[in-house]
């Protein structure tokens, strides 16, 4: 496709974006417009934005590159996201988040904590976390993005991260959640429509059925590359060997710090207090299966597959084309669709990176300007949203930094790294204040500690993924990590954290409970 048609394509796709943002703007008249939509969400448009935002660019890009390097085993996690992210989180954990959010008239996930445990120092910690943890995603998610630019349209990477960063800011910082809904709804069809026509073309480009295409991909497992069977890969249809290396990436730190992680994460849980009823939140359930299961799907379908279409054409399995795997899906795209289809399927990257981004930086710009500082700007207008906006702005410009620290590979272990730490530092007392009424304040607080503080000490000490890379062990103990004793250093800071954090909940909220009934 030539520059000219390509860049009519993209002008068209951002003035859409530009209108809805508008919309989004007019439509925001006081500070719970600007945060959750007045609560009179339209639950599909709801729904949409639900799945867009949790598809983002490292989903397809990040994951994709898994699915092709490591095989199908990474379908589990579609599986989970299913299960976890859409049935449990919207039957189970949304119904309750929902008549919670309502009760206390709580805006942000931090505030919605905070009054049920009556205490601001929650509010505060929790607003804490995401401002400071969130743009590490963030900037995954960014670099999702640009490194598919890059690739298929051989653009500047630095250029092209910053034009759709500050389009992404435009809508965020000027039309609140609704401009975020809007413009999500528009992304979700466009990633659901371009991942469909993917699965479906990739068959035709091979000449293969569904069965077919699956045996073969079985029959190349002896060409799986030494240094991958040395971590445990036994061929992209096979789970990799328990207890592998890369058994415990795989199961440990993707499939269950993703998995379990989206049902903590804030800026899905806030869209549960969106809607105005309980049967509006249930008609969001199927739309989000069909489109977790179709767009996740596809791509880590096509992502193990496309070892074939590499063979064929370059005589070689996919890691081998291209050594970095986060570039495996923009060259697959570029050499095995349509010309025309790259342009759409750009416009599919720049959709999940700006849907989720979009959420992102209005959760971070809410925890600063909504729970951190909620008198900023508030001298003149009670109901201003200038310390959002703030907020916003700030986490916008330090995701960005971020950005151009991270190496390569980095997009689907980064998305996994921060939604483990959410699990393990959010979930217990999220749980709690929805099921368990003999949760206490200090409890809250214990958990909320002891999930950051663990995963913090696991990822700085324990796990050789981050504590090799950071080098604060190497440079206190002389050596990467603390017990370097296998499999200790390969299992992820999620199953220590979690689990501590869960235990500390409970017992101090048991203890605290019967001193207060004395």
């Amino acid at each position: 496709m030539n520059t000219l048609t390509l860049g009519i394509v993209v002008i068209i796709y951002m003035f859409i974006l530009a209108w809805l943002g508008y919309i989004g703007y007019k439509q925001t008249k006081n500070a719970s417009d600007y945060l959750l939509g007045g609560r009179k969400v339209n639950p599909i448009i709801m729904a949409l934005s639900y799945g867009a935002t949790f598809i983002s660019a490292s989903a397809i890009v990040g994951f994709g590159g898994v699915a092709a390097t490591f095989g199908m085993g990474i379908q589990w996690l579609c599986l989970l996201n299913m299960f976890m992210g859409v049935v449990i989180a919207f039957i189970i954990f949304g119904r309750n988040t929902r008549k919670l959010g309502e009760k206390y008239n709580a805006r942000t996930f931090p505030q919605l904590l905070g009054l049920h445990y009556n205490s601001r120092a929650i509010q505060i910690f929790i607003a804490a976390i995401i401002f400071i943890g969130m743009p590490l995603y963030a900037a995954v998610v960014m670099k999702g993005g640009a490194v598919f630019i890059e690739q298929m349209f051989h653009i500047d990477l630095h250029l092209a991260l910053l034009i759709f960063t500050l389009i992404v800011a435009a809508y965020v910082i000027t039309g609140g959640i609704k401009g975020v809904l809007y413009t999500d709804a528009l992304q979700a069809v466009i990633m659901f429509a371009c991942m469909l026509f993917l699965l479906f073309w990739f068959y035709r480009v091979m000449d293969m059925g569904f069965i077919e295409a699956n045996r073969k991909l079985t029959e190349i497992a002896p060409l799986v590359p030494e240094r991958f069977k040395e971590v445990g890969h036994q061929g992209w249809t096979a789970m990799p060997v328990t207890g592998s290396p890369q058994w415990y990436t795989l199961v440990t730190s993707l499939i269950l710090g993703v998995g379990i992680g989206c049902l903590a994460q804030p800026q899905l849980v806030v869209r549960f207090m969106m809607v105005e009823s309980t049967k509006q939140l249930n008609r969001g359930v199927l739309i989000g299966c069909v489109f977790l299961i179709v767009t996740v799907g596809a791509i880590y379908h096509v992502g193990a597959l496309s070892n074939l279409f590499f063979l064929k054409t370059e005589g070689v399995v996919a890691s081998e084309a291209i050594k970095d795997m986060d570039k495996i899906i923009p060259l697959f795209i570029d050499r095995a669709m349509p010309e025309w289809f790259s342009a759409v399927f750009m416009l599919c990257i720049l959709s999940a990176s700006m849907s989720t981004l979009s959420a992102q930086f209005h959760t971070m710009g809410a925890s600063f300007g909504a729970d951190m500082f909620p008198k900023l700007g508030h001298r003149k207008n009670a109901n201003s949203t200038i310390g959002v906006r703030i907020g916003v702005l700030c986490s916008i410009l330090v995701s960005y930094i971020i950005c151009y620290t991270l190496s390569a590979g980095v997009i689907a272990r980064g998305t996994a790294l921060f939604m483990g730490i959410c699990a393990a530092t959010f979930l217990p007392a999220y749980f709690c204040s929805l099921f368990w009424k003999k949760a206490t304040k200090e409890g809250a607080l214990a958990s909320l500690w002891t999930g950051a503080l663990a995963s913090l000490f696991a990822m700085l000490f324990l796990h050789k993924a981050e504590a090799g890379a950071v080098g604060l062990c190497n440079l206190l103990f002389g050596r990467d990590v603390l017990i370097d004793v296998y499999p200790w250093f390969a299992i992820d800071p999620i199953l220590f954290a979690l689990p501590l954090s869960t235990l500390a909940m409970v017992l101090v909220s048991l203890i605290t409970y019967k001193k207060q009934d004395i």
